[in-house]
């Protein structure tokens, strides 16, 4: 490269691009995840969350998607618990992924029991313990839940891969 700074439209083409999401990561009472079923896959569950919008951040992205996809206005504090890169050759995507999960702390039964999900994205919700998840995802993504589990308990960030 000769040193020539580029304009920043041109400089731009030039580097790795990324999709993000956000989300929120709950569990109930007892310590147990909470996840959606995704309406798009026989067996994808998720947390509350989705891509970002432009200008937006990633904390107001994963409450503004908990509120449209369970009905959870989420007051609760800005923690990080994982940050995840999926690279394009990880996915069939044209770009990197990048995602922020934080922690949407513990639900009461009686929220729970309260959820409302869009139908257009999600068609059930369930409550399960660590162990009982794994009977039903794919390893990618328990492996997802197990680590963003841990780091929760542990009171650290995890940093992902895939």
């Amino acid at each position: 490269m000769s040193g020539a700074w580029l304009p920043p439209e041109e400089y731009v083409e030039t580097i790795a691009r990324a999709t993000s999401y956000a989300c929120l990561y709950f569990t109930d009472t007892r310590g147990r995840p909470v996840q959606l079923k995704a309406a798009y896959s026989t067996e994808t569950w998720q947390w509350p969350g989705g891509n970002m919008d432009p200008g937006e951040t990633p904390w107001e992205c994963a409450v503004r998607e908990c509120l449209e996809e369970t009905g959870i206005v989420f007051r609760g504090e800005r923690k990080l618990l994982a940050v995840q890169f999926i690279g394009r050759s990880a996915h069939d995507w044209p770009t990197n992924h990048i995602g922020f999960v934080f922690d949407g702390g513990t639900l009461t039964d009686e929220e729970i029991a309260g959820i409302v999900l869009d139908p257009a994205e999600h068609t059930a919700f369930r409550v399960r313990t660590v162990g009982e998840w794994r009977e039903v995802m794919t390893p990618c993504n328990f492996a997802r839940l197990g680590a963003v589990d841990e780091a929760r308990r542990a009171g650290v960030v995890a940093y992902l891969e895939g």
